[in-house]
């Protein structure tokens, strides 16, 4: 008994201490993994760039399919290549849209502003276009033609006139009358004013050998062709317009301003020296405010211009407006050192 007691003892001995060492190792790989050092093998196989290789360089491409890190990753990378490939159809379509012509609109197509094709022929100026469009039809079915608007109000003689195709307007001059050539479009121009607003001398010298009298022609703020073609200082149709009748220069817009106060406000001094050249008396007209062209001039900023409405008449500097100011005190008012020195060139008592 007593030596089966002290082999139990050496026994139990022995147990307890490999007890001992296991949980020593227990807690030894504790203190290695808290301390930053995980296994490899787990850190390789989250790894994207880890296609089943293990520690010993051997592959187990069946172990990595069954790990879920793995399984996530692969499933990601197919969502990618579905995302991409549908990426490409979507492309493909527009691109095939713009290369075929299938869904092109044709050339005669009305477009947003609702042209006639007659509209679009006389839009770019296509002449053999207009005159076959001309030929096919008659009587009042022509009229008709030549008068239908499009969404803006536009003519085919205004769409023609704008984008100066003078011989597409002479064609449709043959067929047209007065009150067609005067139709005016929704922005209150009719032909002839946008022609002299974009400067097509050409196609105003074809209106006015068929309709003179569209010079006189005005809009509803009461502005002249002339007015218009000032204001962008376009000197050759100010010249053709003044030629057609010389009392243009003398008409008013409803602001009681003249195409000389229009002229010396915006600086064209060619035009300026036209104006005055047919009629020196209107540097003395004022507007609703009382002022001349002079006052303009001055608050223009344009000394040759000041001196060009001096040069007639010197005693316009003492106009004064519906305020009590001339010319003088609008320059004062306004720092105009240069345009000072000219009034005391001309009026050395100031």
């Amino acid at each position: 008994m007593e030596r089966q007691s002290s082999f139990n003892g050496r026994t139990m001995e022995k147990q307890q201490s490999f007890r001992g060492i296991t949980n020593k190792q227990k807690v030894y790989e504790k203190q290695v993994s808290f301390q930053g050092i995980p296994n490899k093998q787990k850190v390789m196989e989250k790894h994207p760039s880890f296609h089943g290789v293990t520690e010993n360089g051997s592959t187990s491409h069946g172990m990595m399919e069954k790990h879920p890190s793995f399984r996530g990753v692969e499933k990601g990378f197919r969502g990618f290549l579905e995302k991409q490939k549908s990426f490409r159809v979507v492309m493909e379509r527009p691109l095939s849209f713009i290369g075929g012509g299938e869904r092109k609109k044709p050339k005669d197509s009305p477009g947003k502003r609702g042209d006639s094709q007659i509209h679009l022929a006389a839009r770019t100026g296509n002449l053999s276009r207009v005159r076959e469009i001309l030929q096919n039809s008659d009587g009042n079915d022509l009229k008709v033609l030549l008068a239908t608007q499009n969404q803006d109000g536009e003519t085919p003689l205004y769409a023609a006139a704008e984008n100066g195709h003078a011989g597409v307007v002479a064609k449709m001059l043959e067929y047209i009358d007065l009150e067609t050539a005067s139709v005016a479009a929704r922005n209150g121009y009719d032909p002839f004013h946008v022609a002299a607003k974009q400067g097509h001398l050409d196609v105003l010298t074809e209106l006015l050998r068929v309709f003179p009298n569209l010079v006189m022609t005005t809009d509803l703020s009461c502005t002249t062709a002339l007015h218009t073609a000032a204001t962008q200082g376009h000197i050759d149709v100010v010249n053709l317009l003044l030629e057609t009748d010389v009392n243009l220069v003398k008409i008013a817009r409803n602001n009681g301003k003249t195409v000389l106060h229009t002229a010396a406000r915006m600086g064209h001094l060619e035009i300026v020296r036209s104006l005055l050249s047919k009629d020196p008396s209107t540097g003395f007209r004022t507007d609703k405010k009382g002022q001349t062209a002079l006052h303009m001039a001055v608050k223009g900023q344009n000394e040759e211009i000041v001196l060009e409405l001096l040069k007639p008449d010197r005693t316009v500097m003492h106009v004064e407006d519906n305020k009590g100011n001339t010319a003088l005190h609008i320059a004062v008012m306004k720092g105009r050192t240069q345009v000072l020195r000219h009034f005391f060139i001309f009026h050395p008592s100031f």
